[in-house]
């Protein structure tokens, strides 16, 4: 039986991906800092599950989050990275707290994650496969979301060293990026500055009218892990035209515009 440790389990994406996890007969260790909406995910899923208070930010925490799932379940067959925050805002008025705050979840809770599995992942010598959990925001910069940009865009590039890195030394470790457009989670809770009012409600209502359901969008996850993606990408047409439009910016050197406005896709 398949053991999957998710870190951002108790609500929104990572809880959609416990879910499907354990629907299909995986055991699943839910990592958050969360304690009261981890434990509602845990009780839902019942004996598959293990909850595990975590903070992503720290490396004890991800450590102990490591040796709880080992002496529990003896093995980890799926990681995934997933944890992340949003804060919205002109750059220069978002508060040093919100920019560390990305930085250590978003980035390094991923680094931190790779510390404390990757050397038990590699020493156990079996199929493993690793999910970072980056965003089509990882590839399309964003006005008054720049921390967010900012971390995805750093989440693509490590994803990218690290699948490199373990395909030297190891055949059985897999690694994917996951990409979401997209999905109805509670991303958007934070009350939004003066500033980015109009464009924080812009956002909340492109999730509601084209966002994915959390479980919906963990099924596609889980079919492209097991077709064995290095992409994954589970809402292609949010990101391929716009990416496409954004490339030819850099090829012929003109101004950036923001690259997610409706005028810009035909």
């Amino acid at each position: 039986m398949k053991v999957a440790v998710i870190t951002g389990a108790a609500s929104g994406i990572g809880a959609g991906l416990a879910r499907q996890a354990a629907a299909l007969g995986m055991k699943v260790v839910l990592a958050d800092r969360d304690q009261e909406k981890l434990d509602a995910v845990a009780d839902e899923l019942g004996k598959q599950a293990l909850a595990v208070v975590t903070d992503v930010t720290s490396q004890d925490s991800l450590n102990a989050l490591a040796d709880k799932a080992y002496a529990t379940f003896g093995q980890v067959d799926l990681l995934f990275n997933n944890a992340g925050v949003l804060s919205t805002g002109n750059c220069w008025e978002i508060s040093d707290a919100q920019w560390q705050q990305a930085w250590q979840v978003n980035v390094n809770g991923i680094v931190n994650g790779l510390r404390a599995f990757v050397p038990r992942l590699l020493k156990a010598d079996r199929p493993a496969r690793i999910i970072n959990t980056a965003s089509v925001g990882g590839f399309l910069p964003s006005p008054l979301m720049a921390p967010y940009s900012a971390t995805k865009f750093a989440v693509v590039a490590l994803t990218e060293s690290l699948a490199n890195e373990l395909a030297t030394l190891s055949p059985h470790i897999k690694v994917s990026l996951l990409a979401p457009g997209p999905v109805k989670t509670a991303i958007f809770r934070e009350a939004p500055s003066a500033a980015s009012a109009q464009f924080h409600g812009m956002m909340s209502h492109l999730l509601d009218a084209n966002g994915l359901g959390s479980d919906e969008f963990a099924s596609l996850v889980f079919a492209a892990i097991e077709r064995g993606e290095y992409w994954i990408v589970p809402q292609p047409e949010m990101l391929y035209p716009l990416l496409e439009a954004r490339n030819k910016i850099i090829a012929e050197r003109t101004p950036p515009i923001f690259a997610w406005a409706p005028e810009t896709v035909e």
